[in-house]
C-alpha cells in the first residue's frame, strides 16, 4: 500500500500525463537493435534533429520496461556514446520526471529518466530517456558513437 501511494504522489506532483515524443506516442521501433556488448549498445546512425534526447518532448526511446531490462537499456544506451572526438563519456542519473501517457507505464502512465552526461573537458548535458516505449536509436548532436572493432 505504501509503494502505491509514493507513485500516486510522485506522478501527481509530476503534473498531469502528456504525450511525449513529436508526433508519435508508443512503441515506434523499426530498426533492429545492435548490441556491442551484452552492456553496450552499438550506435551507428546519428541524428541532424537537435532535440532528440535534450528535450522531454523527445527523449531517446530505449524501451525494456516490459522484460524488466529498462534501467539496464538506459545504461547499454548512454554506454553506446562518445563525445564528439571519440572521448570516453561518463553519466550519472538525476532523477526521474515529466510523466506522459504510455501503454507500457504503471496505470498508463510513464515518467522519463534524467541522466547527465560529460566527458573530459566538456560541458554537462542533459538527456532524457523514456525506458517505457521503444524508439529508433539515434547518436545525439554533439556525440559519436561506439565503432564496431
Amino acid at each position: 500500500m505504501k509503494k502505491i501511494a509514493i507513485l500516486l504522489v510522485v506522478a501527481m506532483a509530476c503534473g498531469s500525463p502528456k504525450k511525449v515524443g513529436s508526433s508519435e506516442s508508443g512503441d515506434s521501433r523499426t530498426q533492429k537493435i545492435v548490441m556491442y556488448n551484452s552492456n553496450t549498445y552499438l550506435l551507428t546512425e546519428s541524428t541532424t534533429d537537435s532535440t532528440y534526447g535534450f528535450t522531454q518532448e523527445n527523449p531517446v526511446k530505449v524501451g525494456g520496461v516490459k522484460k524488466s531490462e529498462g534501467p539496464l537499456n538506459e545504461r547499454r544506451y548512454l554506454n553506446g556514446l562518445l563525445g564528439p572526438k571519440g572521448e570516453v563519456v561518463k553519466y550519472f542519473r538525476q532523477g526521474s520526471c515529466c510523466a506522459f501517457d504510455s501503454k507500457n507505464g504503471f496505470m498508463g502512465t510513464g515518467l522519463l529518466d534524467i541522466y547527465s552526461v560529460y566527458w573530459k573537458g566538456s560541458d554537462t548535458f542533459d538527456i532524457y530517456i523514456n525506458m517505457y516505449d521503444e524508439g529508433n536509436l539515434y547518436v545525439p548532436v554533439g556525440f559519436t558513437g561506439i565503432k564496431k572493432d
